[in-house]
């Protein structure tokens, strides 16, 4: 059967769905009325005289640099590079701002298969957040990831795992993934999960981690991915505050030179869990001697070679809850974030097709890990949505060498790679000498996390693009669940630094973050924030509604708010200038300065602490932890590395802090906060940046040793 192409309504109704009904609106716009294709760009000259720009960071460039991108691919390959201009742009996103219900009605009536049809688009306000999308259609995530495209084409690619080791891998096609996905998810209903039961899933970035999602997905079941590199003590407070059902995990993951025994964490995290059941464990250890408990251990393997390769998909409203993504806040305690099925997954399949141009026969590699939104929504979901192949990669991109990325993306012809700043960071770093192979495919390279570096987009640009290859960088958060500010290939000419303009349905505004007025002036920094819903945003933190609307809904009124700071330039550009809450981005990694205290306050010598974010070369920002000692404690050449290891041992290693200083006591105001903006200042070096210090106490007091 011949597989219909990306984007084609009729060609992708089936039976178990509703056949798409198009607006008049929308009619008109695949009759070209208000829409040109990508394909009809061709080479524009760009509408505004080549000119020099000055970026946040005081990088000057020419803005030839920022406009010189490739040509629209729609319609066939091609090697020249063109001038583009935002007419395509506007033309596109103008609609989707003045008629929102009607551009995502029909996004979500192409994009995905429905059970039943939805008539309310969108329903609720910020205000009273209780918003809802597609609130009576029903539909199942893992019927539209897999089912769908197994049916039509089962021995097409749908993963491609490249291991630790570069002789490790294998390919699974969608017909192999839908056996697999379906036999988990018998597993998991003979266990006792039910329909809205939650799973955690703690494993390695490896196909099976994709199998254990969208075999929760199928039966209704809420899945909980988190990060491997947790300590157990963060893994149990995951694990009691979403009241997991299950756990599925491994023996063991590896990671470069490291083999990490995951099945030790999960029983010291678990032991004496008053709702947990069962453990399901992938073998991966070729000795097989992991510990089982009787009654709540059981084998992938085994269980899974019980149950027959086909159950049918459960279907779920659209409001229904699809994951659970936990992330850092601001007061300690890890928040639950909650994604719904219809509009998460309209966001992720509408994103993924639009922002990284992907078309029928990619292969996608993201190196976001599965634990974070990024390898939610670009590793799994996203590319599964559209039937094309997603890159899973277990290892490190500097094992055994610097030149793993581009072996991987030559071996399998990848066409979109998908990494972070600090990644892209740590490879110039390495040297130009490690960039080769054939990159021929490779079309668009994205990133997230936090903005990237012009200098280091640029090097991408030359060095590993040869100026041929797009850069795609992009914004977005757990809370966003997909891309809401981003460049669009072959439509917005990007500038190094900046993550453009907003996509399609997306409105964003610049508060004033004393008045909350919207700041037009351009260049002037506010707070970022987003003034009307989008399908994708989470609905919730689970179990703690009044700290959601606390967080996000009641800082201004009628606005979602970001937490982020950021400046809109004369050309409507956006620029994120970082977080304006104690939440620090070190490689990706968003980590509450609050939780790293609570893990070093349980030290014995530790009286109170600090924890504040510096700028890092590499990670873009790094911990460092300001200690005062207990009365009568001394200071042992050994604290510091006990410090290090309290964190590692409370969160896990990739929170531990950079440097660790002791100090006397810590600057505080009269009432008693901790003043965070001189201790960041002073770490730096900037004494003469200090600011008004009269209200506070012991201004003097740090001097690290």
């Amino acid at each position: 059967m011949t597989r219909p192409a990306l984007g084609n309504p009729a060609a992708r109704a089936q039976s178990w769905h509703e056949k798409p009904m198009l607006s008049r609106f929308f009619r008109k716009m695949y009759k070209g009325e208000y829409f040109t294709w990508l394909s009809q760009l061709g080479a524009q000259k760009a509408s505004s005289p080549v000119k020099s720009i000055q970026t946040p960071s005081g990088t000057t460039l020419n803005q030839q640099d920022c406009t010189d991108t490739p040509v629209s691919y729609a319609r066939g390959k091609s090697d020249q590079l063109g001038r583009v201009s935002l007419t395509e742009y506007r033309i596109r996103y103008d609609p989707s701002i003045t008629d929102a219900p009607a551009y995502w009605a029909h996004q979500a009536r192409t994009v995905l298969s429905w059970v039943r049809g939805f008539e309310t688009v969108c329903s609720g306000s910020f205000a009273r957040g209780d918003i809802k999308w597609f609130v009576e259609g029903q539909l199942n995530a893992s019927y539209n990831c897999v089912d769908r495209h197994a049916f039509q084409d089962p021995d097409r690619v749908a993963i491609i795992f490249e291991g630790n080791e570069e002789n490790e891998g294998r390919n699974i096609s969608y017909g192999e993934l839908l056996e697999q996905v379906c036999k988990v998810a018998w597993v998991l209903k003979e266990s006792g999960v039910r329909k809205g039961d939650i799973v955690a899933i703690y494993m390695p970035v490896t196909p099976e981690a994709i199998v254990a999602i969208l075999a929760c997905a199928r039966i209704g079941a809420v899945h909980s991915v988190i990060f491997a590199g947790f300590s157990p003590a963060a893994l149990r407070t995951r694990v009691v505050d979403a009241k997991c059902k299950a756990v599925i995990t491994a023996d063991e993951s590896r990671r470069g030179s490291k083999t990490i025994n995951l099945k030790n964490i999960v029983d010291a995290a678990v032991e004496d869990c008053p709702f947990l059941t069962t453990v399901i464990v992938h073998k991966r250890a070729a000795d097989g001697t992991c510990k089982m408990k009787t009654g709540r251990d059981m084998w992938w393997h085994e269980e899974c070679s019980k149950w027959p390769c086909y159950i049918p998909p459960e279907p779920l409203n659209a409001e229904d809850p699809l994951f659970l993504l936990y992330t850092s806040g601001s007061t300690g305690r890890p928040k639950g974030l909650m994604h719904t099925v219809g509009g998460y997954l309209v966001g992720a399949a509408v994103t993924t097709k639009h922002v990284f141009d992907v078309r029928d026969g990619d292969r996608f590699f993201c190196g976001g890990d599965i634990g974070w939104i990024t390898g939610h929504t670009y590793l799994v979901y996203g590319p599964l949505l559209l039937g094309v192949s997603t890159l899973v990669f277990e290892g490190t991109l500097a094992y055994p060498t610097y030149e793993r990325y581009w072996k991987i993306i030559e071996k399998h012809r990848v066409t979109q790679l998908h990494s972070s700043p600090t990644a892209l960071r740590m490879i110039k770093k390495a040297g130009d000498k490690y960039v080769g192979g054939d990159l021929s495919s490779l079309r668009t390279i994205g990133c997230v996390g936090e903005p990237l570096a012009p200098e280091v987009w640029k090097w991408c640009h030359e060095v590993i693009g040869k100026g041929k290859i797009h850069i795609v960088d992009t914004y977005f958060q757990t809370e966003t669940g997909s891309n809401v500010l981003t460049p669009l290939v072959g439509m917005i000419p990007p500038k190094p630094g900046s993550v453009t303009l907003p996509f399609f349905g997306i409105r964003p505004a610049i508060l004033d973050p004393l008045t909350g007025e919207e700041i037009q002036e351009s260049s002037r920094e506010g707070v970022l924030a987003f003034k009307a819903p989008w399908p994708s945003m989470a609905r919730t933190i689970y179990g703690y509604h009044s700290r959601f609307m606390e967080t996000y809904m009641n800082p201004y009124k009628g606005y979602y708010f970001t937490g982020d700071a950021a400046t809109r330039d004369e050309d409507g550009y956006y620029w994120i200038r970082g977080r304006v809450d104690d939440v620090i981005n070190v490689s990706g990694h968003r980590l509450s300065t609050a939780e790293v205290e609570a893990a070093l306050l349980k030290h014995p010598a530790v009286a109170e602490t600090a924890v504040i974010g510096v700028q890092d070369d590499l990670t873009g920002q790094a911990l460092n932890a300001l200690v005062a000692l207990k009365p009568g404690k001394d200071h042992a050449e050994t604290l510091e590395a006990e410090f290090k290891a309290q964190v590692r041992k409370e969160i896990g290693p990739f929170a531990t802090p950079k440097a660790v200083f002791i100090v006397d006591d810590l600057p505080k105001t009269r009432s008693g906060k901790i003043m965070r903006r001189i201790l960041r200042n002073l770490v730096e070096g900037k004494t003469d940046q200090l600011g008004d210090t009269t209200t506070v106490s012991l201004a003097t007091a740090f001097e690290p040793s």
